[in-house]
C-alpha cells in the first residue's frame, strides 16, 4: 500500500536536503529517460551518490515514501521534486559580467529544459555590450532596472570580478531581485530576505585536493606497513 505521513507534509525542509532535492531529480530523469517505471530507494540513492536511508529521510519532508514493496514511480517523485523546488514554474534569470564564464553561462543549454530562462546578459564594459551570446545582445548594465521591471526577473546571477561583485549585488536587490547565485570568488552582503548561494570553483578544488592529499598518505601508510611486515 502506498505509504504518507501527512505530519511531514508541509514542513520545512532542511537546507541539506534541499541541496540534495536537484540530485534526485537528475536521477530520476535519467531513468525516466531509460524507461525506468518503478524504482526501489537503494537504486535511486545509488544514481544519486547518497545512502538509501538518508533519500528515505530527505524524501520523507515532501510527504511520501512510495508504494511498499514496489518503490517510487519515477514520473510521479519527478514532478513531485520539480515542484516543490520550483522547476515546474518559469523563472527569469538575468547575468551579470559577461567574460569567459559569464559566456559560458550565457551559453548552457541546460538552463531552459531546468525551467530556467535567461532573458538578458549585462555588463559594464562597452566593448562587451551589443556582442551576441547565446542568441542574446549583452546590454549595458545600467540597464539593469529596466531588464528586471520588464521580464520580472527572479534570479541574478553575479559572473564579475571579486571587486565589482558587491556593488552588483547591490544594485540587483535594489531592482527588486531577492535570488543570488554568485561565482565571484568573494563574500556578499545582502538584507535579510535575499537569498545568496556561493559557487567557488577554487575552494571545491581545494577540497579535492584535501582528499587526495588524505588517500595518498594513507596509501604510504599502508606500504610502510607492509615493508614492515616482510
Amino acid at each position: 500500500m502506498s505509504e504518507r505521513n501527512p505530519t511531514e507534509a508541509g514542513r520545512d525542509i532542511p537546507e541539506a536536503t534541499v541541496a540534495r532535492l536537484p540530485l534526485y531529480l537528475r536521477a530520476l530523469t535519467a531513468l525516466a529517460d531509460a524507461g525506468t517505471a518503478t524504482c526501489s530507494s537503494e537504486d535511486l540513492a545509488v544514481s544519486a551518490g547518497v545512502t538509501s536511508s538518508k533519500l528515505r529521510k530527505d524524501l520523507s519532508y515532501l510527504g511520501s515514501y512510495g508504494t511498499r514493496g514496489v518503490g517510487y514511480d519515477v514520473d510521479y517523485l519527478r514532478h513531485q521534486i520539480a515542484r516543490e523546488i520550483g522547476q515546474t514554474q518559469d523563472h527569469a534569470v538575468v547575468i551579470v559580467g559577461i567574460g569567459n564564464l559569464g559566456h559560458a553561462l550565457a551559453t548552457f543549454s541546460g538552463f531552459r529544459s531546468r525551467g530556467f530562462r535567461v532573458v538578458a546578459l549585462l555588463d559594464a564594459d562597452p566593448q562587451r555590450q551589443g556582442d551576441v551570446v547565446g542568441g542574446l545582445a549583452v546590454r549595458s548594465f545600467g540597464d539593469l532596472a529596466e531588464v528586471v521591471a520588464e521580464h520580472r526577473v527572479t534570479i541574478g546571477v553575479v559572473a564579475t570580478p571579486a571587486q565589482a561583485a558587491q556593488s552588483v549585488a547591490d544594485s540587483l536587490v535594489g531592482a527588486g531581485v531577492r535570488n543570488i547565485l554568485n561565482f565571484a570568488p568573494t563574500v556578499l552582503t545582502v538584507p535579510e530576505g535575499v537569498d545568496v548561494r556561493k559557487v567557488d570553483l577554487s575552494i571545491e578544488l581545494q577540497i579535492l585536493a584535501y582528499h587526495e592529499q588524505r588517500k595518498a598518505q594513507a596509501e604510504e601508510n599502508e606500504q610502510d606497513l607492509e615493508r614492515g611486515l616482510a
